[in-house]
C-alpha cells in the first residue's frame, strides 16, 4: 500500500522558516518523482516543487522558486521542502504527492496531477 506522510508544519511569523517532511512507503521511492503542493481556503490546489528520483532534478513555481528548496534522502525515503522568508500568502495546508513521472508544466505551473497523495500538514504564517 502506497503511503505518503507530510509532517513539519506549523505556526511560523513572517520572515521565519520551516522544514516539512514527506515519508514515503510501499513503492520503489528511486522509480517515483515526488512532489510537494499546498492549498490555501478559497484557492486552487498548487504545484510548488518537484524532484526526480530518478536523476535528481528538480523543477519550482515561480511564487517559490528562490525561497524553498526541495530535496531528497534516499536512504530514509523522504522528501523535505525547505522554507524560507516566509509570507503570510503561503498559509495553506501543504501536500506531498507521488507520480512515476514528473508532473506536467503548463505555463510554468505545476499542474497538481500525481497518483498518490498524501495527508496534508497546515503551515499558517502570522505577519
Amino acid at each position: 500500500e502506497v503511503q505518503l506522510q507530510a509532517s513539519g508544519g506549523g505556526s511560523v511569523q513572517a520572515g521565519g522558516s520551516l522544514r516539512l517532511s514527506c515519508s514515503a512507503s510501499g513503492f520503489t521511492f528511486d522509480d517515483y518523482t515526488i512532489g510537494w503542493f499546498r492549498q490555501a481556503p478559497g484557492k486552487e490546489r498548487e504545484g510548488l516543487a518537484y524532484i526526480s528520483n530518478t536523476d535528481g532534478s528538480t523543477k519550482y513555481a515561480a511564487s517559490v522558486k528562490d525561497r524553498f528548496t526541495i530535496s531528497s534522502d534516499n536512504a530514509k525515503n523522504t522528501v523535505y521542502l525547505q522554507m524560507n522568508s516566509l509570507k503570510f500568502e503561503d498559509t495553506a495546508v501543504y501536500y506531498c504527492a507521488a507520480d512515476q513521472s514528473p508532473p506536467t508544466v503548463i505555463g510554468g505551473l505545476i499542474m497538481p496531477i500525481m497518483d498518490y497523495w498524501g495527508r496534508g500538514t497546515l503551515v499558517t504564517v502570522s505577519s
